[in-house]
């Protein structure tokens, strides 16, 4: 993966100068180790010959060239952070980022340009704009990464860390946990889409907006089968009167690009599994098995899809 942002570029600079640097110091240390095995037959057949001593070379290979490799990478490790620390401009929009497990609640703060909005497991950007972020968990320490850009900041519970990130180029980056946090720690997965400017705002607008009304029968009947069926315990519709808290906001999860945090596409087969199964694919997970009759399964899909 290449890096997709500045800061995402001079991480990545850091990380190759690094290993470049562990790559000789380790070919060094092995030659200086290869060398006395193949004299050590000399000094063995003559054992009454004293190996000579080289106090000096022994203070410039084990203190000062490892000292001077270690300033030098302290010193480019320093440079990183303070290109990485802050954007250049000030951010426009300001997202809260809540890790729970093993999903990730996405909260665009309300704004001149709007009002606020929840969404989960998926972070639309402007291209080359930065976005300030707040992270913080609501259960166990979590870490949010985005590898293609920016560096990883922890998500811890209590506590609200300041962040940013920005997209250079329009696409699809992969962000993940970076601390164990669980039995399905490598199953947390989000997406961060990159956008033009007119295309993320009428994103925006979408989200803002409740969910649409049903317009047939059938998602009509699968709005009552939301409402009455153990879903609305846990999950929100804006606009249905549902409130749940515990699992992501659904208001527009037909515009999502995967379901249970990257576990499997959202496509209606899988909706579909995943509402009568989760444990199928994510165990441990907090969503139960939903025991439905087929028609109130088809009703449930029907409506579930047509929120866009």
């Amino acid at each position: 993966m290449l890096p997709a942002s500045e800061p995402a570029a001079h991480l990545a600079t850091l990380g190759w100068w690094m290993i470049a640097v562990a790559t000789v110091v380790f070919i060094v240390v092995l030659v200086m180790l290869l060398v006395p095995l193949r004299t050590r037959r000399h000094v063995i057949e003559h054992a009454d010959v004293q190996p000579p001593h080289n106090e000096g070379m022994i203070l410039i290979a084990g203190a000062l060239v490892p000292g001077i490799i270690l300033l030098g990478l302290y010193i480019g490790t320093l440079q990183t952070l303070s290109a990485t620390a802050t954007p250049h401009v000030r951010p426009a929009y300001m997202i809260e980022v809540t890790g729970h497990q093993w999903w990730w609640e996405i909260h665009y703060v309300s704004s001149d340009s709007g009002a606020a909005f929840t969404t989960a497991n998926e972070i639309h950007v402007p291209v080359g704009a930065p976005v300030a972020l707040r992270v913080s968990s609501g259960d166990v320490a979590h870490s949010f990464w985005v590898p293609q850009l920016q560096g990883k900041i922890d998500a811890i519970p209590g506590q609200t860390n300041s962040f940013w990130i920005r997209a250079d180029k329009a696409g699809t980056y992969r962000g993940e946990c970076a601390e164990y946090c669980g039995m399905q720690h490598a199953h947390m997965a989000l997406s961060v889409v990159a956008e033009p400017m007119d295309k993320f705002r009428e994103w925006m607008t979408t989200q803002r907006a409740p969910a649409p009304e049903p317009t047939d029968s059938l998602t009509i009947a699968g709005r009552e089968v939301f409402r009455r069926a153990p879903c609305a315990l846990c999950h929100t519709i804006r606009g249905t009167g549902t409130g749940g808290r515990m699992g992501p906001d659904l208001t527009h999860i037909a515009t999502r690009l995967t379901l249970g945090a990257g576990a499997v596409d959202n496509t209606p087969g899988s909706l579909a599994g995943w509402i009568a199964n989760a444990q199928a694919f994510k165990p441990g997970s907090d969503m139960p098995q939903i025991q439905l009759d087929g028609k109130s399964m088809t009703a449930l899909l029907a409506y579930l899809e047509s929120l866009r």
